[in-house]
């Protein structure tokens, strides 16, 4: 939903800076990896370890990586099949360390068994909502925006996170649950838009006759 909002009014700050990057030799699939590793480092070493507002700090630094690496692909004039793939990869490992710190932080250091599956509860829908998107993708079926998107959880994780280290010890449960919530009604929401699409298309499975299992040839393969 953010990325949405938030797209147009980001990439005019972000394509000149693109542009710069392309300039000094480096490429948009090195940026990714880049951004990738320092999130990932700074999540562990940090929210791992209870400070949570350098950790927000941070983070929320390399995570601009992530928005360059798509500046530099439209400056350059095209992306790549496997920058798009080493892109989502990225992101699904950024995403893991983030969520996956917190949950140490909450379980080891705060001893706080509901916080540390609030965190957990939100790692597994995350993956799920982007694993519905990117296989309604491979099947051609399009579908919208969706409550919590990855900017939607890296935004209230990073805020709930930082305001936590601030001393608003009460902010990181209250956005944890808040997006945990978000999250499970996104992973619904997603699975409808895409048996909704997959019906506008004709899908025969959304029109099974009663009492068929509505699969198709590809039941086997993975979901």
């Amino acid at each position: 939903m953010l990325n949405a909002i938030a797209r147009g009014s980001v990439s005019k700050v972000t394509d000149p800076i693109g542009r710069g990057l392309l300039k000094m030799g480096l490429s948009p699939d090195l940026v990714t990896v880049i951004g990738t590793i320092g999130a990932v480092a700074a999540s562990i070493s940090l929210f791992g370890t209870g400070h949570l507002f350098w950790g927000t700090m941070a983070v929320t630094a390399f995570v601009f990586f992530d928005l360059f690496d798509g500046a530099m692909a439209r400056a350059r004039g095209f992306g790549t099949d496997f920058g798009l793939v080493l892109d989502a990869s990225c992101d699904r490992i950024a995403d893991g360390a983030l969520f996956g710190s917190l949950a140490y932080y909450s379980f080891v250091i705060k001893h706080d068994t509901w916080l540390g599956s609030a965190c957990l509860l939100i790692l597994v829908a995350g993956q799920v909502i982007s694993y519905v998107k990117a296989r309604a993708d491979s099947v051609d079926l399009r579908i919208g925006g969706a409550l919590a998107e990855r900017a939607e959880r890296n935004v209230l994780g990073l805020v709930g996170a930082g305001l936590a280290g601030l001393g608003l010890k009460i902010a990181l449960p209250i956005c944890l649950w808040l997006l945990a919530a978000a999250c499970l009604v996104t992973v619904v929401q997603r699975l409808v838009q895409v048996r909704q699409a997959a019906k506008a298309k004709g899908d025969p499975a959304t029109k099974a006759p009663s009492g068929a299992s509505g699969r198709g040839p590809a039941a086997g393969r993975q979901r």
